[in-house]
C-alpha cells in the first residue's frame, strides 16, 4: 500500500524520459550540422581534382585520356594526403595524356592504345 501512495517512481521515471529525449534531439542537430560540413568539406576537395584535371586537359590532342581515366586521376587525386602522393597521380595522368599523344596519327590506333578519339 506504501508503494501506491509516493509518487516519487513515476516522477523520476518521467523526468528521466524528458531528459532523454532532449538528449536525443541535440545528438541529432549535432549530426545533422556536421554531416552538412563534411559535405562541404569533400565539395571542395572534389573540387581541387576538378581544378588539377582541367589543367592538365589544356595539353591534350585529338587522342586523349576517357572519361573514365579522368573520372580516376580525379578520384586518386582528391583522396592524395600529401603533395608527394597529389605529384604521384599527376605524374600517372601525364603518362596516360603521352600515351594518348603518341597514338595520336590515327583514330584506330588512339582507340586500340584505350583513348578517345575527337
Amino acid at each position: 500500500m506504501f508503494l501506491l501512495k509516493s509518487k516519487k517512481g513515476a516522477e523520476m521515471s518521467l523526468n528521466v524520459i524528458i531528459v532523454a529525449a532532449i538528449a536525443l534531439i541535440v545528438l541529432v542537430i549535432l549530426v545533422a550540422i556536421f554531416t552538412g560540413r563534411i559535405t562541404i568539406f569533400q565539395t571542395g576537395v572534389s573540387g581541387a581534382g576538378d581544378a588539377e584535371l582541367v589543367s592538365m586537359k589544356v595539353t591534350y590532342g585529338t587522342c586523349h585520356p576517357t572519361s573514365s581515366q579522368e573520372s580516376t586521376f580525379t578520384s586518386e587525386f582528391s583522396k592524395a594526403t600529401s603533395d608527394a602522393d597529389k605529384e604521384l597521380a599527376r605524374t600517372n595522368f601525364a603518362q596516360v595524356i603521352s600515351n594518348c599523344k603518341g597514338s595520336s596519327s590515327d583514330k584506330s590506333l588512339c582507340e586500340a592504345a584505350g583513348c578517345k578519339w575527337s
